[in-house]
């Protein structure tokens, strides 16, 4: 029996949504938030320069975006001082880090605020306050904020490098070593 153009693509998108729910279930279970191997797809060839800027999100107040307007977010098991990232492998595939190599442009964001740090396959990552901020894969237009509150340690990032929606814009204390498994990545 011969496959139908339509039953042919059925079976993509279904296997697309497996690959994708087997790729964030194994980010929740296997502590992937460790130094493993880099993924090609969480290596990508750094811009020059970045831009942050600042939005107002009706339910997080402001927020920081990219230059596109895409969300970014911090990872409270990350640390601050001194900047760490350890989101890495599987866990930066749907959190890519806001890779920089350059000088970091801001609008609305105080630039003594904002850093780097080296990530444990080499390239740069922007900071806020010493926190390493991401995108999430899932926000896929400007303005999203799905990754908000995602496993109780994803947070949209203010100007200040807070935790964007939980009632304080201040930075939350860093985490002084790692956990052995990061849950909700």
């Amino acid at each position: 029996m011969r496959s139908t153009p339509r039953t042919r693509r059925a079976a993509v998108l279904a296997a697309s949504g497996i690959a994708v729910t087997a790729l964030i279930a194994g980010c929740g279970s296997s502590g992937g938030g460790g130094t493993g191997a880099p993924s090609t797809a969480s290596s990508p060839s750094a811009p020059a320069g970045a831009t942050l800027q600042t939005a107002t999100d009706p339910k997080l107040g402001t927020i920081v975006t990219d230059s596109a307007g895409f969300t970014l977010y911090r990872f409270d098991q990350d640390d601050s001082n001194p900047p760490e990232s350890y989101c890495n492998g599987s866990c930066a595939v749907i959190w890519p880090p806001e890779h920089v190599n350059g000088d970091v442009s801001v609008k609305g964001v105080d630039s003594k605020l904002v850093g780097s740090v080296t990530r444990s396959d080499g390239t740069k990552q922007v900071t806020i306050n010493g926190w390493p901020v991401y995108r999430y894969s899932p926000d896929t237009k400007p303005g999203d904020t799905k990754g908000q509150g995602v496993g109780g340690t994803w947070f949209a990032v203010t100007p200040s490098g807070g935790k964007a929606g939980t009632g304080t814009s201040t930075p939350s204390p860093a985490t002084p070593t790692p956990m052995p498994s990061a849950p909700g990545y």
